[in-house]
Formats: C-alpha cells, sequence, structure tokens
C-alpha cells in the first residue's frame, strides 16, 4: 500500500506543476467591458475551429488535467483515510 501512495503522490505533484503551467501559458478569452459595448461577433470561422487552435488544445488539456488532478486528489484522501 505505501508503493501506491507513493506513485500515486509522484503522479500528483507531475499533474499539479503540468496545471500550473498549462493555465500560465493560456491567454485572456473575456473581451471586458469594451466587448460589451462595441459586441463581439461570436459567429466566426475562428470561433467554429477554436479548438484546432493552439490556445483550444491548451484550453482542452487544462480541463482534462484538472480532471485528472480532482480524481487523484479525491483517491489519495480515500487511500490516507483508510
Amino acid at each position: 500500500m505505501a508503493v501506491v501512495k507513493v506513485v500515486l503522490i509522484v503522479i500528483y505533484v507531475i499533474v499539479c506543476l503540468a496545471l500550473i503551467i498549462l493555465a500560465l501559458m493560456q491567454s485572456k478569452e473575456d473581451a471586458g467591458m469594451s466587448g460589451t459595448i462595441t459586441g463581439s461577433s461570436t459567429n466566426n470561422f475562428y470561433e467554429k475551429n477554436k479548438g484546432r487552435t493552439k490556445e483550444g488544445r491548451l484550453k482542452k488539456w487544462t480541463i482534462i488535467l484538472g480532471i485528472v488532478f480532482a480524481i487523484i486528489t479525491i483517491i489519495l484522501s480515500i487511500i490516507y483515510i483508510v
């Protein structure tokens, strides 16, 4: 059981560092108040193919690593309770 704990903690640290790096690499998407006043068109080619861009891939991997982070956190909390 101790080996499983160590392996999970090592994976947990790697996921944490990767999640921090991916979150810092992302650009700000919010247009802010100027986007509200001027209006923004969301029906263009870029918005339809957003998942294929670098930003789309970064966002996808950030979500995946966030889910893995949550799952490993739950597993580690269960292991340490038992």
